[in-house]
Order: C-alpha cells, then structure tokens, then sequence
C-alpha cells in the first residue's frame, strides 16, 4: 500500500514530464539589397559569432554608386556657393541702390539659394544610402549561432528581403514543457529543474 501510495503521488503529482522539446530561437538572414553573391564564408552547421560575414554581395557596382553620389554632392556644394555669392550680391548692390537691381531679382537670387541648398540636402542623403548599400552588401551575422539551410552560392543572384539560410541563435536554447494541471500546484517561478535528454 505504502508503495502504491507513493507511485501514485510520483505519477499524478510530482512536478515531471516526457512532453517535452528543446528549442531556440531561429533567425532568417536575407540580404538588405539585391546582386550576385560574389563570396560566400561559412557552410552549413557553422558555428558563427556576432559580427561575421557571411556572404559578400558583388560591391562594385555599390562602389560606383557611392562614386556617383559623392560627384553629386561636390557639384551641389559648387552650386551653392554661386547661388549663396550672387543672392548676397544682389542684396548688397540694391541696399546701396535701389535702382540698380529689382526687388524681384534679389528675392529670385534669394529663393534659387535655398532651392540648391535643399538639392545639397537631397544629394547628401543619397550618398548617405549609397554608403549604407554599400556597407549592407557584407551580410553579416546579428547573432551567435550555428549556420542552417543554406542556400546561397556564388553566382546565385541573392535579392533583397528573400530568406537564403537561417541561424539558430546559440544564446536562446529553452525547453518548453507540457505539464499536467494536477501537477502544476507544485511548480513555482524560480524552482530549479533537471533536465535529462531521452535523445540526442
């Protein structure tokens, strides 16, 4: 009786189970922008650190692309410097002669400067997103992890925002456990547990 008494509490009572799976969090890693896949570091089941490359995105044509925006924000700056010299000109030569240019004139020169000034802010923003599509082409890891289903190559065309491989994040490995409600009264945050594994 003392026997069964106490199988009886182990199996209906004591806090354990068999329903159970360990699991982690699993990040999918897609490109930020579209190219050839010109490198590709890791195969499948790497473990990886926070930080790595894992695939290179052909850069020349990103390079070439920061080229361009850069040409833009020189040429922008030129112009406003010719706009800025002759707005202040115009307001300086009808403040000393009221007839020697049109008010017109001088609100004109006035506006054409702050029309380039905001082309400026518009060709520098553009540079600023070439350097980013320039930099976002080395996929890099955001996680400690182990590398799964991979699948890029070199050569593949990758494109923006499609899934080519996955890491599970070594720092998010939980248990989730299916417990019983008569034996959930004696389960209290905190509690230690063991955890044994029936498989690999």
């Amino acid at each position: 009786v003392a026997v069964g008494w106490q199988l009886w509490i182990y199996y209906t009572l004591s806090p354990w189970t068999r329903d159970a799976r360990v699991l982690a969090n699993v990040v999918k890693i897609a490109p930020d922008v579209s190219g050839l896949v010109s490198k590709v570091n890791v195969v499948d089941n790497q473990k990886v650190a926070k930080g790595d490359v894992l695939f290179v995105i052909d850069q020349e044509r990103f390079q070439v692309a920061v080229q361009q925006a850069q040409a833009q924000v020189e040429l922008k700056v030129q112009a406003l410097k010719y706009a800025e010299d002759t707005a202040k000109r115009d307001v300086t030569l009808g403040q000393q002669d009221n007839e020697a240019i049109s008010i017109q004139s001088t609100e004109r020169a006035t506006t054409t400067a702050g029309e380039v000034q905001a082309e400026l802010d518009a060709a520098r923003a553009a540079l600023a997103t070439a350097q980013i599509n320039l930099t976002r082409s080395q996929v890099r890891t955001p996680v400690d992890g182990y590398v799964t289903n991979l699948n890029i190559f070199v050569g593949n065309y990758a494109t923006a925002g499609e899934s080519v491989l996955a890491l599970v994040d070594s720092d998010s490995f939980y248990v989730y456990a299916y417990f019983m409600e008569t034996k959930l009264p004696a389960i209290r945050d905190g509690d230690p547990a063991r955890i044994e594994l029936m498989a690999g």
